[in-house]
């Protein structure tokens, strides 16, 4: 024969005890708004030297690009490239598509 659990008893009895006076408090369900799926180009390379100034690159040439990474990072998505180039960091950038 299998022994009994000596702790099995007690757990009924805990589960019968009716819960002390508890009262349950109603809570209205949340309500999410989905975000606008937002579709992205073909990612480019942006580098930032240590005054913030931002580059990138034009077929054969670092030319200056109009914003900075700051605002970059709130339009498009940026992700830091590992290797430093010259003390640079390098982003690769992929801005959003107008639909």
């Amino acid at each position: 024969m299998a022994k009994r659990n000596p702790y099995t008893q007690q757990r009924k009895n805990k589960n019968r005890s009716g819960g002390g006076g508890r009262t349950t408090v109603e809570r209205e369900t949340p309500v999410y708004e989905l975000k606008p799926v937002v579709t992205y180009g073909k990612p480019f390379i942006v580098m930032e030297d240590t005054d913030k100034n931002t580059f990138a690159y034009n077929g054969s040439a670092w030319v200056p690009y109009s914003l900075s990474m700051d605002q970059c990072r709130s339009e498009c998505q940026v992700k830091v490239l590992p290797q430093k180039v010259n003390g640079k960091t390098r982003y690769e950038v992929r801005a959003p598509v107008p639909t």
